[in-house]
């Protein structure tokens, strides 16, 4: 390093980097002290944070630190350039973070080569500790475990991963029942993956719906939908708007997308149109139409000449939970049938519309 480096390093212009991180105190901090072998297998290196007894030697991208004599370094990167096979590193793993346990210069070579990934023997450290993230982790570790599904599925309410187990499992009996005697758990996730879950998802990307639930993931959204149409015992009264593009029956809904490909997918439209129309009270006819053209919820309000006194369009927003009546129905009542002077309402619901701009 040069005097001019050094001189700026001590004034505070450049910073040290920081230390590569410490297994032993993540480990304790994550409560991660029962382990599993999870044989050797390629792993990004950007997910290779530290070490388990040289993280004072590397900094936080893999460098060597200045107190470290760089013999055997260059003798690795000498190997890799030759194209020398050279064995696994050895890894701790705590979540998405991996720690070396051997080979903190092959690690250090590989970055400095610009690689993106390398082949590690893991032993992978279970989390304890019960905050959110942790017990979301390890509901996640059971089902890629149990299912085998490597594909990312990004889940943050606690819960979730159990019940999407739960469908693989209701899958598999059926797959079993019917089309695949015999089907093993695994052959039944990879079914559900590709025939259930990816058109539900795509016909909620299609819908644009995460730009409504901020926070939440296409996961969280497939998860909310297809328990609340899905789960066992769970009736209506009345037909949702989502019913005719989600049928209340799991199995039925991947009959349904069986032959449909993704640039068909149907769109699951977010708002309901209706029509109100009403009696009223002849001397507050003006205050009404007034006090109705000021909800959010009403985009037209009209004032008719005969039997009928005022007509109003209005565009509500679809829960994916309530049918297009419930929703109807509760702002009639809550919004709508508490201003003074209206007598009655008729609400009209369009079936097909045309318009023209």
């Amino acid at each position: 390093m040069s005097k001019f480096m050094e001189f700026l390093k001590r004034i505070g212009f450049v910073k040290h980097n920081s230390e590569a991180k410490c297994f032993r105190a993540n480990q304790e901090c994550e409560g991660a002290f029962d382990h599993i072998d999870r044989g050797i297998c390629s792993v990004p290196l950007s997910q290779i944070v530290g070490s388990v007894g040289r993280y004072h030697d590397f900094d936080s991208q893999f460098k060597l630190k200045e107190h470290v004599p760089p013999d055997r370094f260059v003798s690795v990167k000498q190997a890799m350039r030759q194209g020398k096979s050279l064995p696994p590193v050895k890894l701790y793993q705590i979540k998405d973070e991996y720690y070396v346990l051997d080979g903190n210069h092959r690690i250090a070579a590989a970055k400095e080569f610009g690689r993106s990934d390398i082949m590690a023997k893991i032993v992978e450290f279970i989390p304890s500790s019960n905050t959110l993230e942790n017990i979301i982790y390890r509901e996640k570790k059971e089902f890629v475990e149990q299912t085998g599904l490597s594909y990312p599925i990004d889940i943050t309410e606690v819960g979730q991963f159990p019940y999407l187990l739960e469908q693989v499992e209701s899958h598999r009996t059926f797959l079993a029942g019917r089309e695949k005697p015999g089907a093993t758990l695994k052959q039944a996730a990879e079914d559900w993956y590709n025939t259930i879950y990816l058109p539900m998802a795509g016909i909620i990307e299609k819908g644009h719906f995460l730009a409504s639930f901020p926070g939440r993931t296409l996961d969280d959204l497939y998860a909310y939908i297809s328990f609340h149409q899905w789960e066992k015992g769970r009736t209506r009264h009345y037909g949702i708007g989502i019913d005719k593009l989600i049928p209340k029956d799991m199995e039925a809904f991947r009959e349904k997308m069986a032959n449909t490909h993704k640039d068909e997918y149907p769109e699951m439209l977010r708002s309901i149109t209706a029509f109100i129309t009403m009696n009223v009270e002849a001397k507050r006819e003006l205050k009404i139409i007034d006090k109705l053209f000021a909800l959010s919820e009403v985009k037209e309000v009209h004032s008719i000449h005969g039997s009928i006194d005022i007509l109003v369009k209005i565009v509500l927003t679809r829960d994916l939970l309530s049918s297009d009546a419930e929703v109807i129905g509760q702002f009639v009542h809550q919004k709508i049938r508490q201003i003074d002077g209206i007598l009655s309402t008729q609400t009209l619901i369009p079936g097909e519309s045309r318009m023209k701009h």
